[in-house]
């Protein structure tokens, strides 16, 4: 592992670039620096650029003022030459010319003072921005948040001249109908609240929202993004003086919204005395009441989970009851339905195999020998398989998917991600001589990382691979829509015989149970993963959970992770920031001071030195930190990004053709892809080799700028070299999984942009993954002990 010098640079004198950012990003803007030249990297010969940006320009361009001279004597009036309290013409007109210097001196001042936030938006968007920040600066109480006088009317501009447009479409099923839109306007007009989220609230509350709205107003919470004080100004606003903190709606409302932020986090329920507590702090002045009455109302359901006790001996069937220690849970009906729909259905396949194997999977298990052969064995004669390894293990399911087809078997294998299929595709396009060590061959060698089948977007240059359809590859999201993959029986059962996960730790509860459902009994399901990965986006940690549960075999790949990278990660796997030669570069650690410092240096390594010195070029290099926010969060630094790779005016929503996206066409999935064009329709992107077109209404929230991407959204996806941001805010964020996530991502070349010193190896060493409140462990050890 090599350390890459510091460079030689100086903060130099010159204005900081105070360029505005997007809405909600902090010190996004970086200091203006000269640079003494370009320090040659004497261990990893990675250069730090030197010449840009040398100069920041000076925006703060002086002020024109008019100067006088000639006129010095003004106001000093002879006398006798007019009559007391009379001005002459030339007096008049000097006056006149003054007040004009001062009005005009008035106006640049304003417009040299800064900005006040909010005031690039207009209309209610820009009077609820402002109110959000005055109430979460502490500046106004919550109650006079949505009760501010209306703005002054503006007067209408003139209508452009426009083509002619099409006929708008008609509504897409799903959608909130018009009407019920129409009414819900003039509830959230009357409280203050933007009416431009009348198709949320319309589409959360459904038919009657309106009156639903005015009656508990509440509900208001329901909509993504609305905050307990912006819905307390609401029902104050609606209610005046009947409204109250001790209100039973507030208490149900806050209730609900608690449990949808914990499923946010990833639990699909909450602890009795976690729940309360949390209402305490929103001012509820009696939680179990509030509770109570979300149950009596049917919002929320309670379950009593019986605790084990490490070291307890089982329970015995006798006539007596034995009363054992439970813990009491409070979630939403749709994570607790979906855990035990899974759970029921895990169950079902467990118990539904027969215990002969069958002449097919004779075969499978004939062809193959070593950690595949092994992988094999085990599903032969069970239902139910978890398979855990490293990027390199992927080759054993690939090669029981290839036997198992081969045989005749219906087997399909789905991936978390298109960059994952086009993995999964390069290995099983490889010949047998490249297989690796799945197939325990000897003279084998491992298939080259970097071979995966290139998707638009995904990092990777174009290069021949087998047709995924036709491989049995296909992802989980396009197997679950009904676009990918074998098709269904009349039962609505998925045609398959073996069905195998990979990323599976990636699975949520809810994808994880409509999976399960859809197979038939007596199909097979491997799950296939890397435990020390981060967990799902949705929540829930199904894989997790299998793995603590122990109701099925499990096998363990014994095939390593090749090169530095690959010992580096495992180190870490195992809680140890290792140490590691890399004679070829593989691994550049570049320390930085600050986070300015370390937008300036990532933006070096993509475009300049990492292409000249590893040869990866920067459409193939991803930048993972910790959040999107902050100095040098995906946000800053996708913006620097953007300006040195692909600079452009941003004309369609901030973006130009040939920018680097991700899309997010459903909460927690992202899909990389590029900007191809803009027009009436909307954005016109290409992602995963498919053609996507994002309506310009949801382009600003489902569509980002993917140079620069977070560890959750890479997770699922590697690329040929990956920079890594630490910056000197990111302790907090850092843990095992995270750094195991990211720096996992690199094929070939990790650069490590070093700014928390000490906090780097504490966070592997002593930081595990975040707990996740869940009952599916629970509800597999009952199910299990039941049969």
């Amino acid at each position: 592992m090599s350390t890459e010098p510091e460079t030689t640079e100086e903060a130099g004198p010159g204005t900081p670039d105070t360029r505005g950012t997007r809405e909600g990003d902090a010190d996004a803007g970086t200091e203006g620096r000269t640079e003494d030249g370009a320090a040659e990297g004497a261990e990893d010969g990675i250069a730090a650029e030197g010449a840009e940006g040398a100069a920041a320009e000076d925006e703060g361009a002086t002020d024109e003022s008019a100067t006088e001279g000639s006129e010095g004597s003004e106001g000093a009036v002879g006398e006798g030459a007019v009559g007391a309290g009379e001005l002459s013409e030339a007096e008049a007109e000097l006056a006149a010319q003054r007040i004009e210097r001062e009005r005009i001196e008035r106006r640049k001042a304003e417009k040299r003072g800064p900005i006040a936030s909010g005031t690039k938006l207009s209309g209610k968007a820009a009077d609820l921005l402002a109110a959000v920040r005055a109430v979460e600066s502490g500046e106004k109480p919550v109650a006079t948040v949505f009760t501010e006088p209306a703005p002054a009317p503006r007067r209408p501009a003139p209508e452009p001249v426009r083509r002619p447009q099409p006929a708008p479409a008609a509504v897409p099923p799903g959608a909130p109908a018009p009407e019920t839109v129409d009414a819900v306007r003039p509830v959230l007009t009357e409280g203050g609240a933007p009416d431009a989220l009348a198709p949320q609230v319309a589409a959360v509350l459904g038919e009657g929202a309106g009156t639903v709205l005015r009656e508990d107003p509440w509900q208001l919470l329901r909509v993504g993004g609305v905050r307990p004080e912006q819905a307390d100004g609401f029902a104050r606003a609606l209610l005046g003086p009947d409204c109250g903190p001790d209100d039973a709606r507030r208490g149900r409302a806050l209730t609900v919204w608690l449990l949808e932020q914990a499923a946010v986090a990833g639990h699909t329920a909450l602890e009795l005395p976690t729940l309360t507590a949390a209402l305490g702090r929103q001012g509820v002045p009696d939680p179990d009441a509030a509770v109570q009455d979300a149950l009596a109302e049917g919002e929320t359901l309670v379950f009593q989970d019986a605790l084990e006790e490490p070291g307890a001996p089982a329970p015995q069937d006798t006539d007596e009851e034995q009363e054992r220690p439970v813990r009491v849970l409070v979630g939403l009906e749709r994570y607790a339905l979906a855990e035990e729909s899974l759970a029921d259905g895990l169950a079902r396949l467990a118990s539904s195999v027969p215990e002969q194997a069958g002449q097919a999977w004779e075969t499978v298990t004939a062809g193959l020998s070593g950690g595949a052969a092994e992988l094999a064995r085990a599903v032969a004669g069970h239902g139910l398989v978890l398979h855990t390894g490293g990027e390199a293990a992927r080759a054993e399911p690939a090669a029981l998917l290839g036997a198992a087809r081969a045989a005749g078997l219906r087997a399909y294998a789905a991936c978390h991600t298109p960059n994952g299929r086009g993995r999964l595709t390069a290995y099983l396009a490889a010949s047998p001589e490249r297989q690796g060590e799945a197939t325990g061959r000897p003279g084998t060698a491992p298939v080259e990382p970097g071979a995966a089948a290139s998707e638009p977007g995904d990092g990777h240059p174009a290069r021949p691979a087998g047709d995924p359809a036709a491989q049995g590859v296909v992802t989980v999201s396009g197997l679950l829509a009904g676009v990918e993959g074998p098709g269904r029986d009349a039962d609505g059962a998925l045609q398959v015989d073996l069905l195998i996960v990979l990323d599976a730790p990636q699975l949520d509860v809810e994808s994880a149970a409509m999976l399960v459902e859809s197979l038939p009994d007596g199909a097979r399901l491997v799950l296939s993963g890397d435990p020390g990965v981060l967990w799902s986006a949705g929540p829930g940690r199904v894989f997790a959970d299998l793995l603590v549960a122990g109701i099925c075999p499990q096998t363990v790949s014994r095939v390593p992770d090749p090169g530095p990278l690959g010992e580096l990660v495992s180190g870490i796997g195992v809680g140890e920031l290792n140490q590691v030669a890399a004679p070829g570069k593989e691994i550049v650690i570049v320390p930085v001071r600050d986070a300015g410092e370390a937008v300036h240096r990532t933006v070096q390594l993509v475009a300049d030195s990492v292409p000249r010195a590893i040869g990866v070029p920067a459409g193939q290099t991803v930048v993972i930190t910790p959040g999107h926010g902050g100095a040098a969060g995906t946000r800053a630094l996708n913006s620097a990004l953007k300006e040195r790779l692909n600079p452009g005016p941003g004309r369609f929503g901030g973006f130009d053709p040939g920018d680097r996206i991700v899309y997010s066409p459903a909460p927690g999935r992202t899909v990389p892809g590029v900007v191809v064009k803009a027009d009436t329709d909307g954005l016109h992107l290409s992602c995963a080799g498919a053609p996507v077109v994002v309506p310009r209404e949801r382009v600003e929230g489902s569509v980002r700028h993917g140079w620069a991407l977070t560890a959750h959204q890479a997770v699922g996806a590697r690329w040929p070299a990956a920079v890594v941001v630490l910056p000197g805010d990111a302790p907090q964020a850092l843990s095992r999984p995270w750094v195991y996530t990211a720096f996992g991502r690199a094929e070939r070349h990790l650069s490590v942009v070093h700014g928390v010193e000490q906090a780097l190896p504490k966070a592997v060493a002593e930081v595990p993954a975040k707990p996740r409140t869940t009952r599916l462990a629970t509800l597999l050890r009952t199910q299990a002990t039941a049969s």
